[in-house]
């Protein structure tokens, strides 16, 4: 990440709505924008294989269900934010992985400039390339800022999308259970 270019395009930002960025108020943005950008964008370089890579054998072929892992993340559209749940299943083949690493997955996608359709086919891709699952099913629900604060400024609307991957995307009872466990 370049912090130097990140703090010109600040400044240059300041500029071009009128601000001065020399303003007392103002001078250390330029700074604390390019350190925000660090967290919020840190998924570039992080790969989910990491967390994934840690596995443990399992005996079962049972569904395995964390839900309401929070996220937030940032509409490549706009640059605001998005942000909500994300509810993921899958059934093991021999293997499971960690639950916390579920969501250091759903950290590595999220913290990135995303669209959310994208950001729920990565995680079931991710899963299924490094687990080797039998099916996947994530859902992610989310609160876009773009739609919010701006746009057609509806508070509260929440856009849920779906990846189903392997025997998820075969059986339709699969996918019903799921959606009972996930409400």
């Amino acid at each position: 990440m370049d912090h130097d270019k990140i703090e010109q395009a600040v400044k240059l930002f300041l500029e071009g709505i009128g601000e001065d960025p020399e303003r007392e108020g103002l001078k250390e943005t330029p700074r604390r924008i390019s350190q925000m950008c660090r967290e919020l964008f840190g998924g570039y370089g992080m790969d989910a294989a990491e967390h994934l890579g840690r596995v443990f054998h399992a005996e079962t072929g049972d569904m395995v269900v964390e839900k309401d892992i929070t996220f937030y993340s940032v509409c490549e559209h706009h640059l605001l934010p998005f942000f909500g749940r994300v509810h993921i299943g899958y059934i093991p083949d021999g293997k499971v992985v960690g639950l916390s690493k579920l969501a250091r997955t759903v950290e590595v996608y999220a913290r990135r400039a995303q669209i959310q359709e994208q950001l729920t086919s990565q995680i079931a891709d991710a899963l299924m390339d490094n687990l080797s699952p039998k099916g996947v099913m994530v859902m992610v629900e989310a609160e876009h800022m773009c739609m919010t604060m701006r746009g057609i400024k509806k508070p509260g609307a929440k856009t849920s999308t779906y990846a189903v991957r392997g025997i998820f995307d075969q059986d339709t009872s699969l996918q019903q259970m799921f959606m009972q466990i996930v409400p």
